[in-house]
């Protein structure tokens, strides 16, 4: 019988890679645990709602009672913690909802997993773990030189890192007061299919494509490190499978771009692979606006760690990953429109009845 991985956030960008890897390269039962927010997205999952190793089940992480009935429904292996709100401009606007899911969400899936894991059977609450999903923007802003490591001090910016850095301490807390057998990971800035385009990348791609203005914050000279998101649900697999308890592992692509370099690829990739656009050249839509409030200059990741130990390296380069995901995204106009209009939670709301 496979053994069974609880998702969480495995119908949003990040977790719907992880889990479409899981059903289509492992013997992983997948439980997908959603709340399907706005950036939940089923059509994220092709080939895989109807999959006899894979379910589907809408449970907000908050709600204490359905997350105990799951653990009791389904007894996982695993957990691999990804639901998050993760946009910064939506924390700036809005932070309650980053504090209920990221803090709140997270204490109440760990002291689940706690009275679940406590109940185990000896071999099986050895094998148990819980891998929490996290960002390097828990670590602040880097200047012009140097590498987020595992050891690198907390210094969040924004309400969405603070967040995150909060629910990083809680599971580090869990591991060393309870004993629960826990991993996390922190990540660069993850782009690539079934993106939701209010991030950098398909925002510029949809916006170009439609000839509107391609918004770049204060210079553009913010710098990111780039992953693409195949690689990261690679990587993830790993940590879960063969990390050891109570570790961290950071997880970049060794690709660091600044903001206007990324949107002069982007504008250079569509005008070779849109010669009858009406908009080229692409980059005379960049148009720079007001820099947002605390934007930190510079992140980048020291991956050493997790090529030392589990042999994990980024198989996509900026350049490669960046042309994979505009082409994707120019072949995948229906999923857009889609996720831009709406249809899908339409679509949602007829099938589960929400």
């Amino acid at each position: 019988m496979s053994k069974t991985v609880f998702v969480t956030g495995g119908a949003g960008f990040i977790g719907s890679a992880v889990v479409r890897q899981l059903i289509a390269e492992t013997d992983w039962r997948v439980v997908n645990i959603d709340k399907l927010t706005y950036a939940g997205n089923l059509d994220s999952l092709p080939g895989v709602m109807g999959h006899p190793r894979h379910v589907f089940e809408q449970v907000d992480i908050c709600d204490a009672k359905e997350v105990a009935r799951l653990f009791r429904d389904y007894q996982p292996a695993a957990i691999m913690h990804l639901a998050a709100e993760s946009h910064v401009d939506r924390s700036i606007d809005g932070p309650a909802a980053f504090i209920e899911t990221n803090i709140i969400g997270t204490y109440t899936l760990l002291e689940a997993a706690r009275n679940y894991w406590n109940g185990l059977p000896g071999p099986a609450k050895e094998a148990f773990r819980f891998h929490h999903v996290s960002t390097d923007e828990v670590y602040g802003t880097l200047g012009d030189t140097g590498l987020f490591t595992e050891e690198t001090p907390y210094a969040p910016n924004s309400p969405y890192s603070a967040s995150k850095a909060s629910s990083d301490h809680l599971v580090r807390a869990w591991h060393h007061t309870y004993g629960l057998p826990v991993v996390t990971t922190n990540c660069s800035n993850n782009y690539g299919p079934f993106q939701f385009p209010e991030k950098l990348i398909p925002l510029v791609i949809l916006n170009a494509l439609a000839g509107k203005p391609l918004p770049i914050y204060g210079k553009g000279d913010n710098v990111r490190d780039w992953l693409y998101v195949e690689d990261h649900a690679q990587a993830l697999r790993l940590v879960m499978e063969q990390g050891r308890v109570g570790e961290v592992y950071n997880i970049g692509g060794h690709n660091e771009r600044t903001n206007l370099e990324v949107v002069q690829a982007i504008c250079a990739i569509l005008d070779e692979l849109v010669p009858d656009s009406a908009h080229r050249p692409h980059a005379q839509l960049i148009t720079y606006v007001k820099d947002r409030p605390g934007h930190d200059q510079r992140y980048a990741i020291d991956a050493d760690k997790i090529d030392r130990d589990l042999g994990w390296k980024p198989q996509e380069t900026f350049e490669s990953g960046l042309r994979k995901t505009v082409e994707w995204n120019l072949a995948n106009q229906a999923w857009v429109h889609n996720v831009t209009s709406g249809a899908y939670r339409e679509w949602v709301s007829k099938q589960y009845g929400t």
